[in-house]
């Protein structure tokens, strides 16, 4: 087992790590969508879907992976109304359609639209 981490990507908020690789997954920790150069978020749920995969993907290049080696992501958003265009923005990073989870939960952290997080072979 091992802890991923990486300065592309948002520092952790609480106690855990950005992933671990475990055998051949890359497992990450939710990620929202904040800018790890600017420690801000953009507004509207478009630049943040695209936020959310920005880092995740940066996560994945770090422990040698990448975005077409996803096998399954959960993603959480604040508010359904929101799912058509998290979906655009969402496809067009993860091309391989890996399996997923979308639900809507009352709040993500920072007042923020969207989370992803991700399984990933190496």
């Amino acid at each position: 087992m091992k802890v991923i981490n990486t300065q592309n990507a948002p520092a952790a908020i609480g106690p855990y790590s950005q992933a671990f690789e475990v055998g051949n997954l890359i497992i990450t920790s939710g990620q929202i969508p904040v800018d790890p150069k600017t420690q801000e978020a953009p507004s509207g749920i478009e630049a943040q879907a695209n936020q959310s995969c920005l880092n995740v993907k940066a996560i994945l290049e770090a422990a040698g992976s990448s975005m077409d080696k996803v096998i399954k992501t959960t993603c959480f958003l604040s508010d359904m109304e929101n799912f058509a265009k998290f979906n655009e923005v969402y496809a067009k990073h993860f091309t391989s359609k890996p399996a997923r989870s979308c639900v809507a939960v009352k709040t993500i952290p920072k007042g923020l639209l969207c989370e992803i997080e991700a399984i990933a072979e190496k």
